[in-house]
């Protein structure tokens, strides 16, 4: 058992990067690249709260820095990725009759 979760890991790290690496040319830096692959990878983790620390921290990194410079300082093109997100979307599952759902009520917030 540990072995088949051992490759479902290693087939998802490579089905990760590959999607990832869609949006290289986006990024003004190799630095807010890799701070970038790495805030996905914490989105997508089972962390309980998912702020820069968290990620940070998930991410091996002593200090939030590079994810916060990541959402207010680095350059890159947010919605060039959106742009090409939506495009790998539409081509790796559209269909004539496709419908994407996406719901957010696994995700309960506090406060108001």
């Amino acid at each position: 058992m540990a072995a088949c979760h051992s490759v479902a890991v290693a087939l998802w790290e490579r089905v990760l990067a590959g999607v990832l690496g869609c949006f290289a040319g986006r990024f003004g830096r190799v630095e807010p690249r890799r701070a970038a692959a790495a805030f996905v990878t914490g989105l997508l983790s089972e962390l309980e709260v998912k702020t820069c620390w968290q990620l940070a921290e998930h991410a091996g990194h002593a200090r939030p820095d590079a994810m916060q410079r990541l959402l207010y300082r680095a350059v890159w093109d947010a919605d060039a990725v959106r742009d090409d997100l939506r495009q790998l979307v539409a081509d790796r599952f559209g269909a004539p009759d496709a419908v994407l759902v996406v719901d957010e009520t696994g995700d309960l917030k506090k406060g108001t």
